[in-house]
């Protein structure tokens, strides 16, 4: 991928014509029942927002590899597209931006209201390095938490063996074999209408400033 021809903003990920696959890291005792029943285990705490990343590779930066104490389990998530766009829909950008919610008042209601939450932060290269577009991460709370574990998932598999085979051949300076092993991320179509409220088109796209 040519990075200068890349848009700042877009949703890349795993996908189907129904299915969109985004990643999740937690502690064994959370991961591996998670992977085994096909849903999360009554130990998964719905009250928290939780976090979904359809980057492989930001994740592997977010859990260090599966490295992460609290993250050695990797889960590769595959939920519904419908349900992931229901998310974008109702979300609000988790940073405040003029252009886009006025006052920030204004901003903090919508964010209080919102059932999801939106972050644009660098896509990550096979060395975890910073690219200059940027990735979406997702955050769900409430009502888009509960519908994230009794609706949308569609399957669970444990990728950590996956995360570590990159990781050893990332090491070893094998990037040609690691990037082969990476899941294909391809854009994944969002209205414009959507992302124009998350900052992502327009206006609001110039008025973002992100670190």
């Amino acid at each position: 991928m040519n990075d200068r021809n890349e848009p700042r903003f877009r949703v890349r990920a795993r996908h189907t014509e129904s299915t969109i696959t985004v990643y999740q890291a937690y502690r064994p005792e959370i991961g591996g029942p998670a992977a085994r029943d096909g849903r999360f285990p009554a130990a998964w705490k719905r009250d928290r927002m939780t976090w979904i990343k359809p980057s492989f590779l930001w994740m592997m930066y977010r859990c260090g590899w599966g490295t992460k104490e609290g993250q050695e389990t990797v889960l590769a998530v595959e939920i519904s597209r419908d349900g992931f766009l229901w998310a974008l829909r109702n979300a609000c950008l988790s940073h405040h931006v003029p252009a886009l919610h006025g006052e920030q008042a204004d901003w903090k209601r919508q964010l209080r209201r919102a059932p999801a939450r939106v972050q644009w932060d660098p896509e990550r290269d096979l060395r975890l390095a910073p690219l200059p577009y940027r990735s979406l991460q997702l955050g769900l709370a409430g009502e888009a938490a509960a519908r994230y574990a009794d609706e949308w998932i569609v399957g669970i598999e444990d990728v950590t063996p996956l995360a570590t085979e990159v990781h050893a051949l990332v090491r070893a300076g094998e990037l040609d074999a690691a990037a082969g092993l990476l899941p294909e991320e391809r854009p994944f179509h969002v209205d414009d209408e959507v992302l124009a409220r998350l900052g992502a088109r327009g206006a609001g796209a110039g008025a973002v400033r992100l670190p």
